[in-house]
């Protein structure tokens, strides 16, 4: 009988992730934090918990060294562990105690071979861009075909790279859900990687130009321009001489070596798996590591996926300051939850629970796992920009277009988006998606980046982050990521109260 494969990712854990399907009587070798084998009592589908002990009702479920809910009945060693057995243990709001010391934190072993520098646009205010293009943002929904064509047009009779982010939001809309659309679209025109931004307004909206310009602040002449569709006869003629000009101005641009200490990554997953905390997630964390420790920043989001898991983070403030901010973010956003009636410790979607993620509290402790193990140095708003180097924690959902918009707008130059099921999805930042395993990089190439699924067939996960930390510098320096080749790049807004 052929044995198959499981791993153990801590030795107090109380389950193990299978690594192909199972059949009931199969025997399974479990590695990584253990070694031992185990007969299995039914079947078990790839990716999914196998017990490796008997557990009880109302016992904690251990997983990452940590619990990822309660037994809900007795279980036996070789069972599979999912929805029908294991519930959260999660509720309310909490108030938190500070950890008694101050997170210290050794970093990563040097490598001499590494890159230090990568190659970027330095800006006139001396930001700095790892792209070069012109971005065309409409304050209103109501342009958005119009902004589209102008795109189109500006393409075709100037051959430069422009980029339109539409969405449906900037008028009828009132207080905090303004406010909200004004900062993530000035974050976007604020934003490095764009060498020139068009803002385009119909004319009559809550969010006309001279509101959006309050809001934006200071702003280059030169690498800003503002066109108001009402205000003039033909719209289309009129951006095109302004993205002429745009165009011209972005040639004066070139490449050279920056440090990775200016580099501003965020870390994004969707649409995760049961192998997502095993390779892509701790992965991507690596690299997040050698980037802070390179005197980089690293920006984490999605605040529902650290429910469950956030005394994680809170133990890793860098200050009691720090750790305050961190147990309002979790509190605010359950709060949020509970204003609208909704379960604060809703299950993972359909597609997580396919991949063999049943709790809140698993998903979250894979989901942390982006950020490394380095010091939470600042935590920020919705709307705010990143500020402190070192990692930062900002306000925002777990929905894929909102947060990796919001992580775009809070200044990252790039972001590293896991997942275990496939999105064609790209962020108005650049785009790397990694895939948790090897058969979705096979199946989707158009859309994954980086295949972290070796980590499964073998590949030691010191060398496979060196290799990670390698190609995510290449793109740093220009190689372009299967989101910006096929063109899938999209914003969202958050927005929480009245349309009028």
């Amino acid at each position: 009988m052929m044995t198959k494969r499981a791993v153990l990712l801590d030795e107090r854990d109380s389950v193990a992730v299978a690594v192909e399907g199972v059949q009931p009587g199969e025997i399974c070798e479990i590695t990584g934090a253990g070694s031992s084998t185990i007969t299995v009592g039914e079947m078990i589908p790839r990716g999914h918990k196998i017990a490796i002990a008997c557990m009880e009702k109302g016992e904690p479920v251990i997983k990452y060294g940590h619990s990822i809910g309660v037994a809900g009945m007795d279980i036996r060693q070789g069972a599979w562990v999912h929805t029908h057995n294991l519930a959260s243990s999660l509720q309310g709001t909490h108030a938190y105690r500070e950890p008694e010391h101050v997170y210290s934190w050794d970093g990563i072993a040097p490598n001499a071979l590494m890159p230090k520098t990568f190659k970027g646009y330095r800006r006139m205010d001396g930001s700095v861009g790892i792209r070069n293009e012109i971005w065309i943002i409409p304050t209103v929904g109501c342009a958005n075909k119009a902004v589209e064509g102008m795109k189109l047009r500006a393409r075709t009779e100037l051959g430069l790279d422009f980029v339109c982010f539409t969405h449906p939001h900037g008028c009828s809309q009132l207080g905090d859900d303004l406010a909200s659309t004004q900062k993530i679209l000035a974050g976007l025109v604020k934003h490095p990687n764009a060498a020139g931004v068009l803002v385009v307004s119909l004319g009559c909206e809550n969010n006309r130009i001279e509101s959006f310009k309050e809001a934006l602040g200071s702003w280059d002449d030169n690498r800003v321009k503002f066109l108001s569709m009402q205000d003039v006869g033909d719209e289309e003629a009129e951006a095109m001489k302004l993205l002429k000009e745009l165009g011209d101005y972005s040639k004066g641009f070139e490449r050279r070596n920056i440090s990775l200490s200016e580099l501003v990554l965020g870390m994004k997953c969707g649409g995760s798996d049961g192998f997502s905390g095993i390779t892509a997630n701790p992965l991507v964390g690596r690299v997040a590591d050698l980037i802070v420790q390179s005197g980089g920043s690293v920006v984490l989001s999605e605040v529902p996926e650290m429910f469950g898991a956030e005394t994680v983070l809170m133990n890793r403030a860098c200050s009691k300051e720090v750790f305050d901010r961190i147990a309002s973010l979790v509190n605010d956003f359950k709060q949020y939850f509970i204003r609208h009636g909704q379960e604060v410790y809703e299950n993972p979607s359909p597609g997580n629970r396919d991949g063999g993620i049943t709790t809140l509290e698993e998903k979250s402790l894979g989901c942390i796992l982006k950020s490394g193990t380095s010091p939470v140095t600042d935590v920020i708003s919705y709307g705010a920009q990143v500020r402190e180097k070192g990692l930062t924690l900002l306000w925002g959902p777990g929905n894929d277009l909102v947060s990796a918009t919001a992580l775009s707008a809070a200044g990252a130059h790039m972001i590293l988006f896991t997942t275990g099921r496939g999105t064609p999805y790209g962020a108005p930042s650049t785009t790397v998606k990694i895939s948790s395993n090897t058969d979705l990089s096979v199946r989707k190439p158009r859309w994954i980046d980086y295949d972290a699924g070796r980590l499964l067939a073998g590949k030691s996960f010191d060398e496979l982050g060196a290799d990670l930390f390698g190609f995510i510098v290449e793109v740093a320096s220009g190689k372009e990521t299967r989101s910006e080749i096929t063109g899938n790049r999209d914003i969202a807004i958050f927005k929480d109260g009245v349309t009028l």
